[in-house]
């Protein structure tokens, strides 16, 4: 941890200026909240503070943006401002989409933030998940790496590995916090971090101090349940609620969902009747950042006398961090090479990989597909999906265990029996949540509208008035004073930025739109070769039909588009040169409307035009 910070400079101090400007955190030692045992807990009392205005004079107002992570799964960014200060939580990433075929990411827009970059004072990081982490790189050079960012010590191990892998990313300044621990970010911001339990170490929520009273942002989280159901650490928001909460942010992934989160005790039991089954090998697919489960996958492990192999490079190197960080503490020769795999009975040993979601790159898609020289799938191999299905991937989900089949191996997920417990808490967990930490305003997040209005009606159900319940959406702004919450008629820029392999930014929704288009409908190009001195045809129009047309059975409809092509050129006047855009755009109406008028087919018709 870095001993010598303090909260970012006032933006009134030069920019050239703002590494000097940061010095010590002012720091509160208590003891960690979110353990049970623990009561006596230091009290965190925001400053009393008068709220009576003045004729005419504005109230003091905190203003909160999302900019990602409220109409989606992923790209996580929130932005807290008060006057000349400004804090952000999160800068996650979203995985592409069918609309957007060839993008590796979408991240989140911060057009709105570049003009108002030296207001920034600190980042808060929540966990590790790329979705709260994954745009760091992208964007935080855009921002300035000398911005404290506060997160735990495995965010934070995670956060620079991946930092180290962008050859342009610098230095980032990390300040490293604990659950307990009380941070002076500004001279108007404070936040006093607590345990999330969620399924990545290190998880934390905060409350938030400020001007117009204490906020609690809770990221995503789960209640933490035993075996017969019953909640552990309520305790932890109950001492968060006793602190007077002006406004609740609250995580929406499965409110939809109705009852409790599965115990994770029940999944490990589970997965212990399978390792005691089992004849032959295990191969379990997770998240990489499924840390929790690991931890305890390897005790299982250890017990049942089975040698641990490792595939998937994320999975790697999220082990050597829970490792070094002290969070997992396997038996010396409980790890072994991949090309050892060999040299053990196949009852002695468990294959954990990344993959479970059926992606094409990933591990266990390799595994299936031969492409992993160490590894294939034998019959008698145990297959173990210990993760939830994302929405969208159920078709590669479904290819993935029919290929597995098909080769031998039995393979079981959640819907069989309870072996993945969901670190997004359903219904009754939120709703105790909201019970013990009794806002007075309350504003769903992450995730889709019907999520978050399905989180916005439990809060109404543990009495939060309906009034007091905000549904924003991505850009709208949300202002705070002490007594009233209001959507105002100001936006900020949203529209997705996408990474494609180099390029951040540079692929425009058109371009998008075209490689839609193109998946669709397919292309038609028509390749026109003429005269540059009189404009005549100087041979026939070549055509050519990408995944729209199979031309040698169309000849009629080729046939019919050429008289076009030169019916078309025929009509320029021979001593008048020939416009290339112009005549690109009478090629694309006329034939676009034939070809329609035939096929009720929208191709991306390209016209090329060559001019000896």
């Amino acid at each position: 941890m870095e001993q010598t910070q303090k909260p970012r400079g006032r933006s009134s101090a030069p920019a050239t200026h703002r590494v000097a400007a940061h010095t010590t955190p002012r720091r509160t030692s208590t003891r960690p909240m979110g353990h049970s045992s623990s009561t006596s807990h230091q009290k965190y009392e925001a400053p009393r503070r008068s709220f009576e205005h003045a004729a005419g004079e504005q109230p003091q107002t905190v203003r909160f943006t999302p900019l990602g992570g409220l109409e989606e799964i992923g790209r996580n960014m929130s932005v807290f401002e008060y006057g000349n200060e400004i804090l952000i939580v999160d800068m996650g990433l979203q995985f592409p989409e069918e609309e957007t075929p060839g993008i590796d990411f979408i991240i989140p827009n911060i057009t709105s933030l570049i003009p108002k970059k030296k207001n920034i004072k600190g980042i808060v990081i929540t966990h590790g998940h790329f979705d709260h982490i994954g745009a760091i790189p992208y964007l935080i050079s855009k921002l300035g790496n000398d911005i404290p960012i506060y997160t735990a010590a495995f965010s934070k191990a995670i956060i620079s590995k991946r930092q180290d892998e962008f050859s342009t990313g610098g230095k980032l300044h990390i300040i490293v916090v604990k659950p307990g621990e009380k941070i002076r970010i500004s001279e108007h911001f404070s936040a006093e971090f607590f345990d999330a339990d969620h399924t990545i170490p290190d998880s934390l929520s905060m409350i938030l101090q400020t001007p117009v009273g204490n906020m609690v942002y809770c990221s995503d989280l789960k209640v933490t349940r035993d075996i017969d159901g019953e909640p552990h650490h309520t305790d932890l928001y109950k001492q968060v609620g006793e602190k007077g909460i002006h406004t609740l942010f609250l995580e929406s992934t499965n409110a939809w969902k109705p009852g409790k989160s599965v115990s994770e005790e029940t999944v490990i039991k589970n997965l212990d009747d399978f390792f005691i089954q089992a004849k032959g090998r295990i191969i379990i697919g997770l998240f990489s950042s499924l840390i929790t489960r690991v931890v305890d996958i390897f005790r299982l492990a250890e017990k049942h006398g089975r040698k641990v192999v490792l595939s998937g490079f994320s999975l790697k190197n999220n082990v050597q961090i829970a490792q070094n960080l002290g969070y997992l503490k396997a038996k010396k020769d409980t790890i072994i090479p991949v090309e050892s795999i060999h040299k053990y009975k196949d009852e002695n040993i468990l294959v954990l990989s990344t993959g479970a979601q059926g992606e094409a790159r990933a591990s266990l898609n390799k595994i299936v597909s031969g492409e992993n020289k160490n590894i294939s799938i034998k019959k008698g191999d145990t297959i173990i999906f210990s993760s939830s299905v994302i929405p969208g991937n159920e078709r590669p989900i479904q290819t993935l265990k029919d290929n597995l089949t098909r080769q031998g191996a039995r393979v079981y997920q959640t819907q069989h029996i309870d072996i993945h417990a969901s670190g997004h808490g359903p219904a009754e967990d939120l709703k105790l949540v909201i019970q013990l930490i009794k806002p007075k305003f309350f504003v769903p997040i992450h995730g889709m509208y019907f999520m978050r209005a399905a989180n916005a009606d439990l809060a109404q159900e543990t009495g939060v008035p309906e009034q007091n319940t905000l549904l924003l959406d991505n850009g709208q702004v949300l202002a705070l004073t002490a007594h009233k919450a209001t959507i105002t008629h100001e936006t900020a820029l949203t529209s997705y930025v996408m990474v494609d392999g180099l390029g951040v930014g540079d692929v425009e929704e058109v371009v998008v739109r075209d490689r839609v288009a193109l998946s669709q409908e397919g292309m038609f190009v028509m390749i026109l070769t003429l005269d540059r001195r009189t404009g005549r045809f100087l041979k026939n129009p070549d055509i050519i039909s990408r995944g729209f047309i199979y031309l040698k059975e169309n000849k009629d409809i080729i046939e019919e588009v050429r008289k076009k092509i030169k019916a078309i050129v025929g009509r320029i006047p021979h001593f008048q040169s020939v416009e290339p855009d112009y005549l690109k755009a009478m090629l694309r109406d006329q034939v676009g409307q034939y070809i329609y008028k035939v096929t009720k087919r929208r191709p991306m018709i390209i016209p090329v035009i060559i001019e000896v």
